[in-house]
């Protein structure tokens, strides 16, 4: 790809990324407003959006945002209504046991229903579950990284870029081969969450203990009919695309109709839905505009970045499934994991045409089957690095400090989180099944 792009263009998006790292450590009163979180997303995007215009880049900038970001917004903020007006009403208490259920339940639902769907629909039952519970945060990070992330490895549903996978020709079963990986990884994680949890369980004060045990009430699904709408949502976006139906022939109608379907879907869950029931789930927008508002910053300022990738792809050294896996990944921290999928899909086909010999390997959707291995676990897995790395990472997080929970910062969840506990899993991963 002959793109040239001047070092200089990547400075709004690090720009983007160091203010979502510091500002709430040197500016927390000011970065808790949503409209300041605006003003940073237009002063480092505007200016991007117009360097990409006057570059003669329009056709990129116009593509991320109608056909990336706004599907993504709409689809995330569908979920979050729709799952907002689910109510598990009960207590069944908040031992590590019932916890890892939760963790359990989340990563087998992550691959069918989506990964953000499965978190908006768990985040708050499993937040007023461990209500009484004085140690919490670290349920969260286990949450992000199981069911906000690596449980939606099995189905192309589960998570963005396996989508993105699906819609280039792989087939949907393909993706049932992933079980030995899916398991492996949110095995060792919700066993590691176990033993840390059973710590901070025995940390707890007597009383908190002996009010969770006293307060055990029933489940009680409340708001059901959001479930129709629900599976709405998946169908739309497991069914809606060209592969399926041949009157839809253009990315611009498929795309279309696709979202108006998940609007339609919301809209009928906010007018079916009771009001006492999204009061109980303590159903507020801010989470969903803080996402909506830094990721229009993030999705205009990785423009550039993404252009940098695929015009530079070949000097990155990823010639290899363990490349594949470690760059990709790499990347899908920091960039949005669905267009680093998209980037490294291109580089694998590149590949296949400036070397032959890779045709003598097994090939999906027209790439080697080890690239599009490396590929999918890669920018899933790796999607939980950091809070950026995939949408519903955000979104738990401002849910759970809606709560009163606190959750650390950019850089703290990663040395205190993902570097040491989800990056060694990742890496036995790629030892055990990628070479």
């Amino acid at each position: 790809m002959d793109i040239k792009i001047p070092i200089y263009a990547l400075f709004p998006f690090f720009l983007m990324l160091s203010a979502i790292a510091f500002l709430p450590l040197i500016a927390s009163h000011f970065w808790e407003k949503n409209r300041y979180k605006l003003l940073i997303a237009m002063l480092l995007g505007v200016p991007t959006a117009i360097w990409l215009i006057y570059a003669g880049f329009y056709d990129h900038l116009f593509h991320t945002l109608a056909f990336d970001y706004i599907p993504f917004i709409i689809l995330i903020g569908s979920l979050f209504i729709i799952t907002g007006g689910i109510y598990l009403e009960g207590d069944l208490g908040s031992k590590p046991s019932m916890n890892v259920r939760f963790l359990s339940v989340g990563a087998i639902l992550a691959s069918f229903m989506g990964t953000t769907g499965a978190a908006m629909l768990l985040i708050r039952p499993l937040i007023r579950t461990n209500a009484k519970r004085e140690f919490k945060t670290h349920t969260i990070l286990f949450f992000i990284a199981v069911v906000a992330n690596c449980g939606g490895l099995l189905t192309p549903l589960g998570d963005p870029p396996l989508f993105m996978m699906y819609l280039r020709g792989t087939p949907f079963d393909w993706f049932f081969g992933f079980f030995k990986e899916w398991l492996i990884c949110n095995g060792v994680l919700i066993t590691i969450y176990y033993f840390i949890d059973n710590y901070f369980w025995k940390k707890e004060k007597p009383e908190n203990i002996a009010i969770d045990k006293t307060h055990h009430k029933p489940l009680n699904i409340i708001g059901k009919r959001n479930f129709t709408w629900l599976f709405g949502v998946v169908f739309a976006v497991a069914i809606i695309n060209p592969n399926n139906f041949s009157f839809i022939q253009t990315a611009h109608i498929s795309s279309f109709t696709r979202e108006i379907v998940i609007i339609l879907m919301a809209v009928l869950s906010m007018i079916n839905t009771k009001r006492f029931i999204r009061v109980a789930n303590n159903f507020k927008w801010d989470p969903v505009k803080e996402v909506a508002l830094l990721f229009f910053g993030i999705f205009i300022t990785m423009v550039p970045c993404m252009l940098y990738l695929e015009s530079n792809a070949s000097k990155l050294g990823a010639s290899s499934p363990i490349a594949f896996y470690y760059v990709s990944g790499f990347l899908s921290s920091f960039l949005d994991n669905t267009p680093t999928a998209v980037t490294f899909y291109s580089l694998a086909k590149g590949l296949v045409d400036l070397n032959p010999e890779y045709l003598l390997h097994n090939f999906v959707a027209g790439i080697p089957e080890m690239f599009m291995y490396a590929i999918c676990t890669g920018s899933v897995f790796f999607g939980a690095m950091t809070y950026i790395g995939n949408g519903p990472n955000f979104m738990v997080k401002a849910i759970a400090e809606n709560n009163k929970i606190e959750m650390p910062n950019f850089f703290a969840y990663m040395y205190k989180f993902s570097l040491i506990v989800l990056l060694p899993v990742l890496i036995l991963i790629q030892l055990l099944f990628i070479w």
